[in-house]
């Protein structure tokens, strides 16, 4: 290939980086660039744009948009259905100049005067920059409302999962509410998940204090978690943070879990459930892998084949699995 034809590659593959990353990214952006990517060289001419963007130190929010898109791309068929043609994809921060509520891919803002609020549906993610610089990425089927006062920036997290990452600001303390439990963060990142009763906090970067609401208090190191339930506050334990952030990048990573608990984990990301009737042995193999989030005929595929299961019932609201 000649000089010329190397340089015209390169500057499409910087086009469609720009237009993949801008944030607001049109379906048929999305078929185009799926079809231009199926080249090969296409393909590495636009790995090579990203990897120099990421060396270079200059992508700020713009990996966890790339992520999202690649999400985007994996969960989304390649013929257009009724979701694809009615909507866009908004990946990226929104200003605060929109209208009172306004609906876009997976999520809602809805504009409450001074005191928004975020929200994904069930399968949705969505990353935000907060008015003091901070992030938050609510996982599937969230909400959030942001409360920032002159001696306090308070989120409360009313549903769902989200990741943070903490502007420091010494005069205005970063607190996550809970169900109870109360997250001081000092400048860093972290992970806060509701399931029914219990809150789990675990702790990626920086320093943490979790204060569950039976009074007791811990105080996190990178690479803690503590649950806060009615019963009271877990004491802090190690985890892999690796698996407990890969929801961030559209995937669920699993490492020795249940079949139970990734049966239930997976329908978190999908209106279509998995329904496991099988013997309690069943759901206990354990599970170790990476499934892409939303995609449950992928993993009716995997389970099928590594669990000897086969569907015995199949609806556009379930898929029931049973021993084969």
């Amino acid at each position: 290939m000649s000089e010329a034809a190397d340089r015209s590659r390169a500057a499409e593959a910087s086009r469609w980086f720009t237009v993949m990353t801008a944030g607001d990214i049109d379906p048929a952006d999305l078929a185009a660039f799926r079809a231009w990517r199926r080249d090969p060289q296409n393909a590495a001419a636009f790995a090579k744009v990203k990897a120099g963007w990421e060396a270079a130190g200059s992508l700020a929010d713009r990996p966890a948009i790339v992520a999202a898109t690649e999400a985007v791309l994996a969960k989304y068929p390649e013929k257009p259905g009724p979701l694809v043609r009615s909507r866009r994809f908004v990946l990226a921060p929104l200003g605060l100049g929109l209208a009172s509520l306004l609906v876009v891919g997976g999520g809602i803002v809805a504009w409450q005067g001074r005191e928004p609020s975020y929200v994904t549906k069930v399968g949705g993610q969505r990353l935000e920059v907060l008015a003091d610089g901070s992030k938050v990425r609510l996982n599937t089927d969230s909400r959030v409302k942001v409360e920032f006062h002159e001696g306090e920036r308070r989120v409360v997290l009313e549903r769902g999962q989200a990741w943070f990452d903490v502007a420091h600001d010494a005069s205005r303390p970063f607190v996550v509410v809970a169900d109870g439990a109360r997250v001081r963060a000092l400048g860093t990142q972290f992970d806060v998940r509701r399931d029914d009763d219990a809150v789990r906090v675990t702790l990626f970067r920086g320093r943490v204090q979790v204060r569950g609401a039976d009074g007791r208090e811990a105080v996190l190191a990178p690479g803690d978690a503590v649950v806060a339930a009615p019963s009271g506050l877990s004491a802090p334990h190690r985890v892999d943070t690796n698996a407990v952030a890969s929801w961030t990048t559209g995937r669920l990573t699993f490492s020795g879990a249940p079949l139970r608990d990734v049966v239930a984990e997976v329908n978190r990301y999908s209106e279509r459930k998995v329904v496991l009737e099988a013997p309690a042995a069943v759901g206990d193999e354990l599970v170790s892998g990476q499934f892409v989030a939303g995609d449950i005929d992928s993993f009716v595929a995997g389970a099928r084949s590594l669990y000897g299961l086969k569907v015995v019932a199949e609806t556009p609201r379930e898929i029931r699995l049973a021993p084969g």
